[in-house]
C-alpha cells in the first residue's frame, strides 16, 4: 500500500466518525520554542493548555513535522528520519480512553478490502502505564489482544506532559511484532527494533503543578475537560505495510536513494543487515541522501530557505549533509538537480503544490548545491593549511583547536564531522569540546535573542486569566478609527497581575476594546495615549498579541493612579499610524511590481513597515538588475498618480484565492480572511492599517537592493514625506557637484568618469615610478650578500610605502641576480599601510639542501605578531607590529645560522 493511500485511508476513516480534518499548518511554526512542527499535536497546544477554545469537539490530521536532534543517527537505525508525518485524531472533552483504543484497533486490524490497514492482530502488543488499570481493562474488553501482550511501563516511557505545568497524563503505545530476524523475543521492553512503535494514545486527564523532568512531577488533581492526542507515524507504518526493513526503503524515500545510488555506481544492501545499526558505511550515506533531500523538498516548499541561522540554518545543515554524502559515495557532479525531481514526483502525490512551486524550490536547492560545493573546495583548502602548520611544529600537540574547527564551521559552512575525518586522515586531532561549547554559546545567544517580544507557553498563563476574566476577544476598533472608549480589564507588571499601578510604573495594559494595532504581519506597532476617567494617563510605546484574541499595551504610567475597571479614552498617534500604513500599502504596491518583473516566484519572504520606510525581503536565486528596480519604481509611482482606492473585504480563504489574492508562508489565517486591494491591481490576505488612496503615499523611492541570505533579496524604501526629504537631499548634492566639477547634471557621468580615468592613470605612473626605484635597489641588495652557514643570504628592510607586489618583485630579482650555483636564502621586510609584511625566497640548491622559504617566513611572521605561510620557493607572511621589522629579519639569519650549527 503506498504512503499516500495509507494517509488517505487514515483521513477518509475519522471524518467518516465525525472528526473534522484539519490541513497540515506549515513546517515553520510561530512559537518561540520551536523552529518547526515536531509532532502532530502542536497546532492544537493553545487547545489543550486553555489558551483557546477547541473550535472542534474532535479533529484529525495528517501534519508535517521535522525533527533534528538526532539528526547523526539518521541512516545508522531504522527509526530516525529528519521529515515524517504524522496521522494524529484528537478529542477535546469528547471521547476518551474507550474511543481512542476501539478506533486504533479497529483501523489497524480492519481488512484492507474494507478500507482498514489489514494488520495481524496476533503481532501487536500495547504498553500501559504502569498504575492505569483502567486502560488495561479497556484493551481486554475492546480488542483481541491476549492479556500477556499488554506490558506495563514507568513514567519514562508511558506518561506524557509538555515538560511544564499544564496537562499531562497516562500514554498506551501500540507496536508492529516484526518477527524474529529482526531481534529479540520478549515484547517492546526487550527491543524496539523488533517491535516497533506505531501507535501512541495519550490521555490527557491532570493538571501538572511542578515539572521536574520526564519522570518527576507534581499532579495538582483532574483536568476540566479530559482530552485525547493520539499519533500514528505514516512512514513507520508504510515501512510494516510495504514489507521493508525501515522508513528509507518506502516508495516516498527509496527512489531517492536508488537514484543516488546509480549515480554513485553503488549497490544498496550488497552487505544485508535486517538491523540497520549494522548496515555498511554506504548504505548509511545512500540513507542520509535519501531523508535529506526529502525533507529539504518539504522545509523550501513551506517557505524556508537556507541561511546561518535558525530553520535556514537547520535546512542548509542538511542539504550540505546530503551533498557531501554523495561526495564521500564518488559523486563529483551536482547532485541535487537529480535526486530533488524524484523526490517531487513522489511527494506531490500528497502534496501537489510541490509540483506547481517546484521552480523556485528547485532554484534554491541548486543554488546551495554551487554555493556549498565551492565551500568544499575553499575548505578543505584552508584545514590542509591549518593542518600543515601544526604538523610543521615538532614537539607541540598534533590539535586543531575548537576556535578553528569552529571558524571552518561558522565563516566557511565547512561541517565538523567532515573536519573531524579529514583531520585524523592526517594524523591530527581536533578539540571536538572546545568546538561544540563554542557552538552552544552561538546556540544560546541565538535563542536569547529569538522573538524577544514574545512570551513561552509557561508565562502565558497570566494572559489566559485576564482572558478568561473577559470572556471575549478584545475588540479592535482601528481599522475605523484611531481613538475609542474602553475599560481596563487587567494590569500586568513584572509578569503578574496587579491590582493598581502609579507614575513610573512600567506596565502591561489591557482594554476590552481598543484602537492600537498590535504588531503583526511586518506592521510595527501603534503608539499614543490611554487616557482614563480618573485623570490617569498612560503613555503607550508597544502593543502585543501574546496570546490568541488579547491584545496587550506596553507602556508606562506617566500620570495619576491606573486601576482595573477604569473607563478608558485610547488615542492613537495619528502621524505614526499614517506614516505606517502608507508604508504598509507601498509594501502591496512593490511586491506585485516586483512580481510582474522578476517573476511569480518571487513571493514575500518577510517584510517591516515603520514610520515613513519599509523593508520588503522576496525569494529569488539572482540579483535584480538595476534597469528592473528602476522599472518597479515607476510602475509603483506611476499607480500612486491614479490615486487608486485601497479597500478591505471580508471573505473565505478560497474566495480569496479565487481572485488571486496572495497568501504567505507562515502566516495563520482563518476560515474567514481579510483581503486588502489597491485598485483591482493588487490584491493580499492582510491584517494591517493601510492608506485609504493610493495618491496618499506621495512618493516610493527605493534605496536599493542586497542579499540577505542564500535565494532571498531585500529591498529598502522611503515613503511620503521620508521620500521627498531623501530626494530633495540628493538635488541638492547633485548641485553641489555641478558646481564643484563646473558641468550641467546631466553632463555628471561623463566627467567624473573622465577625472576618475585620469586619476587612475596617474596612479600607475606613480605606482611604475615606485616599483622602478625598488627594483633599482637589486644590484646593490645582491652585493651585500654573505656567507651563513654555507648559504648566500641577502636581508633587507625596504622600508614603509612598500606593497607586497614590489616586495616580492624585489626579492625575486635578487634572488636571480644571484644564480644557483649555490644555495641562496633572501629574507626581505616593508611596512605597507601601517602593517608589516615579510618574504623570503630560496633557490633550487637552497631547497635541495632542505631550506624552506614556508618555515623561515613563519619565523618571521611569529615576531611580527601574525603569521604566514607558501610554497618551498617563495613565502609571504605579516602580522600587526610595525615595530618589530629588524627583529623579525634577524629572526630568520638566527635560523640560518642555529641550523648550519
Amino acid at each position: 500500500m503506498e504512503t499516500a493511500e495509507i494517509r488517505r485511508r487514515w483521513l477518509s476513516f475519522f471524518e467518516s466518525r465525525g472528526h473534522t480534518v484539519v490541513p497540515s499548518a506549515p513546517l515553520p511554526f510561530d512559537d518561540p520554542n520551536l523552529l518547526f512542527v515536531a509532532a502532530g499535536m502542536v497546532p492544537f497546544v493553545p487547545y489543550f493548555v486553555g489558551q483557546e477554545t477547541p473550535k472542534w469537539s474532535r479533529a484529525t490530521s495528517v501534519q508535517k513535522c521535522v525533527r533534528t536532534p538526532d539528526l547523526d543517527e539518521v541512516g545508522r537505525t531504522s527509526r530516525h528520519g529528519t521529515f515524517f508525518q504524522m496521522n494524529g485524531n484528537f478529542s477535546f472533552g469528547d471521547y476518551f480512553k474507550e474511543g481512542a483504543i476501539s478506533y486504533a484497533w479497529e483501523l489497524l486490524t480492519t481488512s484492507q478490502q474494507e478500507g482498514g490497514y489489514g494488520l495481524d492482530p496476533d503481532r501487536l502488543w500495547a504498553t500501559v502505564y504502569q498504575d492505569d488499570d483502567e486502560a488495561i481493562n479497556l484493551w481486554l474488553k475492546l480488542t483481541d489482544i491476549p492479556r500477556d501482550r499488554i506490558v506495563r511501563r514507568g513514567k519514562q516511557d508511558n506518561y506524557w506532559h509538555m515538560g511544564i505545568p499544564g496537562p499531562g497524563g497516562p500514554c498506551s503505545e501500540i507496536f508492529f511484532d516484526r518477527g524474529p530476524e529482526y531481534g529479540r523475543e520478549g515484547g517492546p521492553a526487550v527491543d524496539e527494533d523488533r517491535y516497533m512503535e506505531i501507535w501512541n494514545l495519550v490521555f490527557m486527564q491532570y493538571e501538572l503543578s511542578a515539572v521536574r523532568a520526564k519522570d518527576d512531577f507534581d499532579v495538582a488533581g483532574p483536568l476540566p475537560a479530559r482530552n485525547v492526542d493520539t499519533g500514528m507515524g505514516l512512514e513507520r507504518m508504510a515501512s510494516i505495510l510495504q514489507g521493508v526493513d525501515n522508513l528509507y526503503e518506502i516508495d516516498e524515500v527509496f527512489p531517492v536513494l536508488d537514484k543516488a545510488a546509480e549515480m554513485a555506481g553503488k549497490t544498496y544492501g550488497a552487505n544485508p543487515s535486517h538491523i540497520a545499526s549494522e548496515s555498511h558505511p554506504d548504505d548509511v550515506r545512500l540513507r542520509v541522501v535519501a531523508d535529506h533531500v526529502r525533507t529539504c523538498l518539504m522545509l523550501i516548499g513551506d517557505g524556508v530557505t537556507p541561511s546561518n541561522e535558525g530553520r535556514g540554518y537547520v535546512l542548509r545543515r542538511m542539504l550540505r549533509r546530503a551533498v557531501r554524502s554523495m561526495v564521500l559515495l564518488g559523486v563529483d557532479e551536482p547532485a541535487m538537480p537529480h535526486l530533488l525531481p524524484v523526490s517531487m514526483e513522489r511527494m506531490s502525490r500528497s502534496y501537489p503544490q510541490l509540483r506547481t512551486d517546484f521552480d523556485r524550490i528547485s532554484q534554491v536547492a541548486y543554488a546551495e548545491e554551487e554555493a556549498f560545493r565551492r565551500t568544499l573546495a575553499s575548505g578543505t583548502t584552508i584545514l590542509d593549511t591549518a593542518v600543515g602548520r601544526i604538523k610543521s611544529r615538532p614537539g607541540t600537540p598534533q590539535r586543531l583547536s575548537g576556535e578553528q574547527a569552529f571558524s571552518l564551521h561558522d565563516t566557511y559552512g565547512f561541517p565538523i564531522d567532515l573536519t573531524l575525518e579529514m583531520a585524523a586522515e592526517q594524523g591530527v586531532e581536533v578539540d571536538e569540546a572546545g568546538f561544540r561549547r563554542l557552538m552552544t554559546e552561538q546556540r544560546d545567544r541565538a535563542k536569547a535573542d529569538a522573538r524577544a517580544k514574545k512570551t513561552a507557553h509557561g508565562d502565558r498563563q497570566v494572559y489566559r486569566r485576564i482572558a478568561d476574566g473577559l470572556g471575549h476577544d478584545v475588540e479592535f476598533t482601528g481599522y475605523d478609527e484611531v481613538v475609542s472608549e474602553g475599560r481596563v480589564a487587567g494590569i500586568i507588571r513584572a509578569g503578574e497581575t496587579v491590582e493598581t499601578a502609579s507614575v513610573g510604573d512600567e506596565i502591561e495594559i489591557v482594554l476590552d476594546r481598543t484602537p492600537f494595532y498590535a504588531e503583526g504581519g511586518g506592521q510595527l506597532a501603534d503608539g499614543g495615549l490611554i487616557e482614563l476617567e480618573n485623570g490617569a494617563i498612560i503613555d503607550v510605546r508597544d502593543v502585543q498579541k501574546p496570546i490568541t484574541g488579547l491584545i496587550v499595551h506596553r507602556a508606562s504610567v506617566v500620570q495619576g493612579e491606573v486601576n482595573p475597571g477604569e473607563l478608558a479614552f485610547a488615542k492613537v498617534d495619528i502621524e505614526r499610524r499614517r506614516s505606517i500604513s502608507r508604508a504598509h500599502t507601498a509594501t502591496h504596491m512593490v511586491h506585485k511590481a516586483i512580481r510582474e518583473a522578476v517573476g511569480e516566484t518571487a513571493t514575500q519572504a518577510g517584510s517591516e513597515n515603520a514610520p515613513g520606510r519599509f523593508r520588503f525581503d522576496f525569494k529569488a536565486q539572482h540579483a535584480v538588475p538595476g534597469t528592473v528596480l528602476a522599472d518597479v519604481e515607476a510602475k509603483v509611482n506611476a499607480l500612486l498618480l491614479e490615486d487608486l482606492p485601497v479597500h478591505a473585504e471580508i471573505m473565505s480563504q478560497q474566495e480569496a484565492l479565487d481572485i488571486g489574492a496572495m497568501a504567505l508562508f507562515g502566516e495563520k489565517y482563518g476560515n474567514e480572511v481579510r483581503v486588502v486591494s489597491v485598485g483591482d491591481w493588487a490584491r493580499e490576505l492582510c491584517g494591517g492599517t493601510h492608506a485609504q488612496r493610493s495618491g496618499q503615499l506621495g512618493v516610493v523611492k527605493l534605496l536599493g537592493e542586497s542579499s540577505i541570505g542564500s535565494g532571498v533579496r531585500r529591498v529598502e524604501a522611503l515613503v511620503g514625506s521620508d521620500a521627498y526629504s531623501f530626494l530633495a537631499r540628493e538635488a541638492a548634492i547633485v548641485g553641489q557637484l555641478a558646481e564643484i566639477v563646473k558641468a550641467r547634471p546631466e553632463e555628471l557621468p561623463e566627467r567624473i568618469s573622465g577625472i576618475l580615468g585620469k586619476l587612475k592613470d596617474a596612479e600607475k605612473e606613480i605606482a611604475a615610478v615606485r616599483q622602478a626605484q625598488v627594483l633599482g635597489a637589486a644590484t646593490r641588495l645582491a652585493g651585500t650578500a654573505r656567507d651563513i652557514a654555507g648559504v648566500t643570504f641577502v636581508s633587507h628592510d625596504a622600508g614603509e610605502d612598500v606593497s607586497a607586489d614590489d616586495l616580492r618583485a624585489l626579492v625575486l630579482d635578487v634572488r636571480h641576480r644571484l644564480g644557483n650555483g649555490r644555495p641562496v636564502l633572501v629574507s626581505m621586510a616593508a611596512i605597507n599601510q601601517g602593517r608589516p609584511i615579510t618574504i623570503v625566497a630560496t633557490n633550487e640548491s637552497a631547497r635541495q639542501a632542505g631550506l624552506k622559504a614556508g618555515a623561515f617566513v613563519r619565523t618571521a611572521a611569529q615576531q611580527l605578531g601574525g603569521g604566514g605561510g607558501g610554497k618551498d620557493d617563495i613565502a609571504q607572511g605579516g602580522g600587526s607590529d610595525p615595530s618589530k621589522v629588524s627583529q623579525a629579519l634577524g629572526a630568520v639569519e638566527d635560523q640560518l645560522r642555529a641550523r648550519g650549527a
